[in-house]
């Protein structure tokens, strides 16, 4: 029974995952393992022994090349044109050769790269789309923007062209070194292990020296796109406000410390002591070779060949100034998202669960509920019993719980305490799918994507024109659709914001109409609606309410009274409960929303005259 436990403590909850997660276990064991994770799923492993082994080919070439140019001097000082002209055609042969394999190796690089950049996008949005509702709720849009674009394509890079390079750095590093052991004086080996030694232990320092400035480059980048997010999102708020001046300040504030943190990496690169090595080590090199060509220990051929092969570090030497900024921009990269991967979820999809078909009855156990993270009990002690086919009326002050309340049901929250129960079954031993597809949710600000309305209204579903412009005729929208241009084709812009308030809410309505739920859920969703469109959907409201459970957030008295069960909160808590008639006798809350609201006459109102 432990190992059970264990194990599924090991797999987090999630509330959707399209099957199983290669890189679950890799991410919860830090950033290295994760990239390494990717780096090797499946058949990237064969892209990377074509890369390990065209890399090292290239540096060996590269290392024989500069040995026959020795040995082709030789033979110019000693006037033997037949060899010399056979090293030449070596020379040239491998020249062209080294090119081609160096080809295969950066198209194989790149291949990797973008497949790494492909998975882990997939993970990230795959993760995201998994996560709560309490998850989504705490975090700023454009810095998520900014790790699932930015962030991940950095990852990209760190394969092509950072690993790469310094994978090809530490071959042009070693094979050099080892070509002067064997083939030159050992003296000569001294000042290429002097340099390697220094050139690790500086690179050791710049590493640590980097790492905490690309941590702020990730960090202000994100604050710069979440505020840019944030001000262009609520432009009219900031015009109406005339806070345009705030906003650019604090704009400017993100990107000046972006560009502090810019200039500090530059600072750190600009004193970067490797180049300045090599250049000591060149000099030094050349006058240790000249003095054993004097003692008659080497030739001037293996000068040049010894000086060409030094000439080679100068390429680990130039390339990981840059190389080594961007392994730690990808791994702070890597970092922000892990960061949010690795947050837990209070919610399982439970795929395992029980599917049937809801038949709508509904019972609120002593249910209390705090949003995560918070001490503050939004419900408390909520009980009461639905049967199948009624309507609820929910009704209270703002900050009341209403929305709250109906939002437990579909489990976009999970309740603190009690439990729910659909059809006498708790509804956390409901597959989240199977649940979710028979509910159906129509907010006061309803949310339209920025494709066509027949695509709007069909969400998630298939279905024929004919199914829809039915639905649509049913919620009253089929009219202004057809008046425009495209008909069902129009694109409506991003949230819709080609569309009115109360269009925007007929679209939803259609859409409830078509998905036909089981459970029905209307928060105050024809608040946007006027008095003369209200009129005509009247009749199809109702006609939506039969035969299935719904649940109407409303102060709309016409609606209210289409209702089987009224429950008033106040403070998050049922102050009262009943029908109309009961609750206008017995309740004073329930009257004193009415008489506040519409500065009704209250006696008039508890004699049913209203």
């Amino acid at each position: 029974m432990a190992k059970k436990s264990d194990t599924l403590l090991e797999t987090q909850l999630s509330e959707f995952s399209p099957g199983k997660d290669p890189f679950e276990k890799s991410r919860r064991k830090g950033v290295s393992s994760w990239i390494l994770s990717h780096i090797f799923y499946r058949s990237n492993k064969a892209f990377i022994l074509i890369i390990l082994f065209t890399t090292i080919l290239a540096s060996i070439l590269a290392s024989i090349i500069s040995v026959i140019i020795g040995l082709a001097i030789e033979e110019f000082l000693n006037a033997n044109l037949s060899s010399l002209i056979i090293f030449t055609i070596i020379i040239l042969t491998l020249g062209l050769i080294t090119p081609i394999f160096r080809l295969i190796n950066f198209m194989q690089r790149e291949l990797l790269a973008q497949r790494l950049e492909r998975d882990t996008r997939k993970e990230f949005y795959t993760n995201l789309l998994g996560k709560s509702q309490s998850f989504h709720d705490k975090q700023k849009i454009g810095d998520l923007m900014a790790r699932v674009t930015d962030d991940v394509r950095m990852l990209n890079f760190l394969m092509s062209p950072a690993i790469s390079l310094i994978l090809e750095s530490f071959t042009s590093l070693i094979i050099p070194l080892f070509f002067i052991i064997f083939l030159y004086p050992l003296e000569l080996v001294l000042e290429p292990i002097i340099f390697t030694f220094l050139f690790l232990i500086t690179l050791r320092s710049y590493n640590r020296k980097l790492s905490p400035v690309t941590g702020k480059l990730r960090m202000n980048f994100g604050m710069i796109n979440a505020t840019l997010n944030e001000a262009l999102s609520g432009i009219e708020v900031v015009k109406g406000s005339t806070k345009e001046l705030y906003e650019l300040n604090k704009y400017l504030n993100y990107a000046e410390k972006y560009r502090d943190a810019y200039i500090e990496q530059g600072k750190i690169q600009a004193k970067y002591l490797p180049i300045l090595y090599l250049a000591l080590i060149i000099t030094i090199g050349f006058t240790h070779s000249l003095i054993l060509y004097l003692n008659g220990m080497i030739s001037i051929g293996q000068i040049i060949s010894y000086l060409a092969l030094l000439g080679l570090l100068r390429f680990p030497t130039f390339i990981s100034i840059f190389v080594f900024a961007i392994i730690k921009l990808a791994g702070s990269s890597a970092q922000r998202l892990l960061e949010l991967m690795n947050q837990s979820t209070e919610i399982n999809e439970n795929p395992e669960g029980i599917k049937k078909d809801l038949e709508g009855s509904i019972v609120f156990d002593q249910v209390s509920f705090k949003y995560p993270g918070s001490d503050k009990y939004v419900l408390k002690n909520i009980s009461f019993e639905v049967r199948p086919g009624q309507t609820v009326a929910i009704v209270g002050t703002t900050g009341s719980g209403k929305t709250t309340l109906t939002k437990l049901i579909s489990r976009l929250y999970d309740v603190s305490e009690g439990k729910i129960l659909v059809d006498n079954i708790d509804i956390r031993d409901y597959s989240l799918k199977s649940l979710r597809d028979q509910i159906s949710y129509i907010e006061q600000d309803v949310f339209l994507f920025s494709f066509s309305l027949f695509d709007n209204i069909t969400f998630g579903r298939t279905s024929v024109l004919e199914e829809v412009i039915n639905a649509a005729n049913q919620a009253q929208a089929h009219e202004f659709i057809s008046d425009l241009a495209k008909g069902y084709e129009s694109e409506i812009g991003e949230r819709g914001v080609q569309l009115s308030g109360g269009e925007r809410q007929r679209i939803a309505i259609a859409r409830a109409f078509l998905s036909n739920p089981r459970l029905l859920i209307l928060d105050d969703s024809t608040s946007a609606i006027d008095s003369n469109t209200e009129d005509k959907i009247q009749y199809a409201i109702k006609n939506i309410l039969k035969n299935r459970t719904t649940f109407l957030i409303t102060h709309r008295l016409s609606q209210i009274r289409w209702a089987n069960l009224i429950i008033v909160l106040k403070n998050g808590e049922i102050s009262a409960k009943g029908t109309h008639e009961e609750l206008l006798k017995t309740s004073g809350e329930y009257r004193k929303i009415f008489v506040k609201k519409f500065d009704l006459n209250e006696e008039r109102l508890i004699k049913g005259e209203i």
